[in-house]
Order: structure tokens, then C-alpha cells, then sequence
């Protein structure tokens, strides 16, 4: 392994989970060179996934020194958690840095990882949304109050609020513009399948019902209908907390910047010198998936590994090991009385394969094939599925099926991922 004599000094600019992950991540690599930590939110690292999950069960934040056993301070040579980045500058040829309120800070290699904010339209002031440790302590207040809770959005974020709080005992409504739940993230056909788990779990669903005010005491739909509530929660989606970035890189339209396989920031087709991005705030190019967003806990996790070996090191070609050098997006949720693991990243005009019985209580699976490749694999209730499916996304080229087979659900699905389709 060749180390990489220009890489003396690094600057993470964000303290959420990528940030903790890289700093772990370039220690373990070997880099012994200065590290340089830049928060925003003043408080140590912590882990976002429980904010919903365990909104009401579970009020401490879930600090990442203990979830992860990774401590930023020890490891760290500056940690400053309440210094957020306001520029990044690339004035300097060798030497990235970013402007804060109190002056400039520069390094060899600048890693982007400020993580996402959460959406909220600006005619919704009053609306509260979560995405920080004090949005869930703000929220937890509200809901203290009493009253009726109505949730605008029915994706990850808003099913998991919606069925802890009803469990509670609250009234809850949950607003969706699409036709069905999950749209976005699984396509209706497959969303449409969770909408039975609403009322099973004691909260209205309303479909196909853009909101047209939050108002007080209540939302009023674009069909004139008005819902009472008490408090109203945005969950229509984050965004990449990039707008600090201003023009010095470009971006997509939901404001990422885009990656290459090892993680630096690209221009075009060119990296810029010295700056890398992982987490939320980065679309990472896949030889399997193509474009790859990373707004999941996995992208997060994982890729900070990669990219501090690549940053290390001057090894090449990319990392040997596909499941390191090409990490499958994987999300994972615990909503309305059910777990599901959402692996690969599904096509619009992928073959929809449904397996098993959504209204059983044994669980059921979906495949998204392009031919007869895999693309993405849903598996929900049926945690010996997860091993299996995560396994067959581990190699160097999406996994394949014998597409006659796909449907049967007599062949179970280790033994139907494992198999090479012959022809």
C-alpha cells in the first residue's frame, strides 16, 4: 500500500454521522496527519434514524461515541461543533479550505459531509418538521400539548412518526399528495401495499391530497377539506445541506454534488483537486446503479471507508472489494408495525415482481428486475431474507435471476439470488 505524501492535513466539514465515519475511517487507514472537524449544530455526533423511530421512547439523542464506539474528540486533533461552514473556498491551488464566521480555515484535503436538511415549504411557517435532535425534542413538546396530529407526507420519515405517535394513543392523520404511500421511494404499485398498515395501526391516510395551507389549527386540502390538528409535521423529503457551497461547485437539482467511484467531488468529469463529499450531501457514480444519492444511513456508514483508503493511499485501480468499492444504497425503516429493508435502487421501468402475501402476516418481498437483472430487492417481515439479499448485492455486477423462477414462490429467495440463470 503506497501512502500518499500530499495528504498531511484534512478539514470534515460536518459532525453527523459521515463526518464521524471518515474521521474513524482515516485513522484506521493509517493517516497520522492532522484532522480538522467543523460542526454546526454545536453538539457532539449523534445518530438521526432514532429521532423518528423512537421519537417519543427514546429522548436522549442516541450519541454515536456510544452507538458507534467512536469518539470524534479522541481521534480528532480540532473539533469545533458550533463553527458551521459558510464558503468553500478554492482559491488556493493545493490548499481547499472554507470561510466561517471567524476567519478561513485550509487543508490538503477538504472531505464534504454537512449532511441534509429537512424540507419545508416556505408557506408552511407554522409547520414543524424533524431532522435534528432539537426539531424531536421541539416536536415531543408540541405533541405533549394534546390534540390531533396531522402528518404532511407518507414516506420514510412521516409512516414512522405517524405509527409512534398513534401508539400512543394520539390521533393522527397522514396527508399524501401521491396515490399512494412510499411513491417515491418504491413506485405506487409496491407503496400502494403499506396503505392498509395505516389503519391497522389506528391512523387515517388520505391519498391524493396535495395540501394547498397549513393554517392555524388545521390544514386545508386542495379539495377544500379542512383537518383539524394541533400540530401539523412536514415530512415531504431533505435536501443536501449544500446552499453554503454557493457557485464553487456544481450541483444537482435536489443540490448535490456529484462523486466519483473514490468520492471527490467532480466539475464536470474532472475531479477538483483536494475536495471529496460523502453522505447526504453526495450522488456517488455506480458502475451497478448509476448515479447512487446518499440519502440513506448506509451511504453514510460505509462510504467514509472508502474514501478514506482512497484518500490515504494511492492505490489503484478502485478498491478491490465490490461490496467496499461499490456499496449498494440500502434504507431501512421501522414503520406502522412493520420492518422493511429497501436494497439496490429500483428502475421506473423495471419488472415489478411481487413475492408472497402483503396482507399475510408472514411477510412478503418485492423484486425490481431489468431483464433478468436485479436492481433492487424490498424484503418486509422477513428478516432472514435481509443476510441474502444484502450477499447478492456484494459482488462486481448486479445480481442475476432466472426470471421464470422470479414469481415462484416456492423457490425461496436466498436460493433464487444465488443461482446463475442458465442461457
Amino acid at each position: 500500500m503506497r501512502t500518499n505524501p500530499a495528504a498531511r492535513d484534512v478539514l470534515v466539514v460536518g459532525a453527523g454521522l459521515a463526518a464521524t465515519r471518515t474521521v474513524a475511517e482515516l485513522r484506521t487507514a493509517g493517516f497520522d496527519g492532522h484532522i480538522h472537524v467543523l460542526g454546526a449544530e454545536g453538539v457532539p455526533p449523534y445518530d438521526r434514524p432514532p429521532l423518528s423511530k423512537h421519537l417519543l421512547d427514546r429522548t436522549a439523542p442516541a450519541w454515536l461515541t456510544d452507538e458507534l464506539g467512536v469518539d470524534v474528540d479522541a481521534l480528532a486533533d480540532r473539533v469545533e461543533l458550533d463553527r458551521p461552514a459558510r464558503a468553500l473556498l478554492l482559491d488556493e491551488p493545493g490548499r481547499p479550505g472554507v470561510a466561517t464566521d471567524t476567519g478561513a480555515v485550509h487543508a490538503d484535503h477538504v472531505v464534504l459531509a454537512t449532511g441534509a436538511h429537512a424540507v419545508r415549504p416556505p408557506a408552511w411557517p407554522s409547520a414543524r418538521t424533524l431532522h435534528t435532535t432539537a426539531d424531536a425534542d421541539q416536536l415531543r413538546a408540541a405533541l405533549a400539548a394534546g390534540g390531533p396530529l396531522v402528518v404532511i407526507g407518507a414516506g420514510w420519515i412521516g409512516a414512522e412518526v405517524a405509527g409512534v405517535v398513534a401508539a400512543s394513543g394520539s390521533a393522527v392523520t397522514v396527508v399524501e399528495a401521491a396515490n399512494a404511500p412510499l411513491s417515491t421511494a418504491l413506485g405506487s404499485r409496491v407503496g400502494a401495499l403499506t396503505a392498509p398498515w395505516y389503519a391497522a395501526a389506528g391512523v387515517e391516510l388520505l391519498t391524493g391530497a396535495p395540501v394547498a395551507a397549513v393554517e392555524d389549527g388545521g390544514v386545508r386540502l386542495a379539495d377544500g377539506r379542512r383537518l383539524p390538528a394541533a400540530t401539523v409535521l412536514a415530512a415531504v423529503g431533505a435536501r443536501p445541506a449544500t446552499g453554503w457551497l454557493g457557485d464553487t461547485l456544481p450541483r444537482d437539482a435536489s443540490g448535490a454534488v456529484r462523486v466519483d467511484e473514490r468520492y471527490r467531488v467532480l466539475a464536470g468529469h474532472r475531479p477538483v483537486p483536494g475536495v471529496w463529499a460523502v453522505g447526504d450531501v453526495a450522488v456517488r457514480r455506480s458502475a451497478r446503479h448509476g448515479w447512487v444519492p446518499g440519502g440513506h444511513w448506509e451511504a453514510a456508514l460505509r462510504g467514509p471507508e472508502a474514501l478514506a483508503r482512497h484518500l490515504v493511499t494511492l492505490d489503484d485501480p478502485v478498491l478491490d472489494d465490490p461490496a467496499l468499492a461499490d456499496p449498494a444504497p440500502e434504507v431501512f425503516s421501522t414503520q406502522l408495525g412493520h420492518d422493511l429493508v429497501l436494497l439496490g435502487q429500483p428502475g421506473a421501468a423495471d419488472e415489478v415482481v411481487v413475492r408472497g402475501d402483503p396482507t399475510a402476516s408472514a411477510g412478503w418481498s418485492v423484486l425490481w428486475l431489468a431483464g433478468d437483472r436485479v436492481t433492487a430487492v424490498l424484503v418486509v417481515d422477513r428478516h432472514r431474507e435481509v443476510g441474502p439479499a444484502r450477499r447478492a448485492f456484494g459482488g462486481a455486477e448486479l445480481p442475476r435471476v432466472d426470471v421464470a423462477a422470479a414469481a415462484d414462490q416456492g423457490v425461496p429467495l436466498r436460493t433464487l439470488l444465488s443461482a446463475t440463470p442458465a442461457g
